[in-house]
């Protein structure tokens, strides 16, 4: 029988060999859309002359740097809220301002401020990475079990030491999943700062292949950022299940 993982993989192998009969029986020629066939031919081409590879590195640089930076701040604000209580109520009205802004809404500031290039989009980036490892690492404190923190006081463990082996090991599994769920933001705000307005990356690859009307290419860079996400989420999952075993699946659930 075939494996679960590559039935996954039949509905859209599928409808992408409909589409190409298709397409060539009817003889498409459009500005928007190609056949399977030529979007591969297209990505084989930038393959060649490396103008894709370029443009992965550099949303990748842009899309990582701005990960660690949001998840670094968003993991330390998430921690203080968690265990301290006081802070977490005077920050509440601050946090939830700020936290409903998109992040593409900074996009004039960030470029008065910093003009184009890599500091400009990682900046935009850390904004949007900062809220959704604040808010998960925040819940998964206060949801750790309050028998854990009774056997930490009953240890006589200092502050340090009950953050270190006791809150945080606890807590880890479910912040490991707000940092997936922020790698996966981190390649669609890099990208689409990009398609906005940064002359880099993959994103301006898209919107330099629309402006010469090679859906074929546009369509191809679309498909090969899919493939980034996808291999990204595997990882980091496989990661996940390695790191915590049958915790990560608690984790998930909550």
């Amino acid at each position: 029988m075939m494996p679960d993982r590559l039935k996954a993989f039949a509905l859209p192998l599928a409808a992408l060999v409909v589409f190409e009969i298709w397409a060539r029986a009817s003889g498409l020629h459009s500005d928007s859309i190609a056949p399977p066939s030529a979007i591969l031919a297209a990505l084989a081409e930038a393959f060649a002359d490396g103008s894709i590879l370029i443009a992965t590195r550099d949303t990748l640089i842009s899309a990582f740097a701005g990960l660690a930076i949001g998840g670094c701040i968003g993991l330390a604000l998430g921690l203080a809220l968690g265990i301290f209580r006081i802070f977490d109520r005077l920050m509440e009205v601050t946090i939830e301002a700020i936290r409903p802004i998109p992040s593409i809404a900074l996009l004039p500031i960030a470029l008065i401020a910093l003009g184009f290039g890599y500091r400009m989009e990682i900046v935009i980036v850390a904004f949007a990475c900062v809220w959704p490892i604040l808010i998960l690492s925040r819940a998964a404190i206060a949801g750790i079990e309050p028998r854990l923190i009774e056997v930490s006081r009953a240890l006589r463990l200092g502050p340090i030491d009950r953050i270190g082996k006791i809150i945080i090991p606890a807590a880890l599994p479910r912040i490991f999943v707000a940092f997936r769920l922020s790698a996966g933001i981190a390649l669609i705000v890099a990208v689409t700062v990009e398609i906005a307005i940064n002359p880099i990356g993959l994103g301006a690859g898209i919107m330099t292949a629309q402006q010469a009307l090679r859906p074929d290419l546009m369509l191809g860079y679309l498909c090969w950022i899919g493939a980034i996400g996808y291999v990204l989420n595997a990882g980091l999952t496989v990661a996940q299940r390695r790191l915590f075993g049958r915790a990560a699946l608690v984790g998930e659930a909550r």
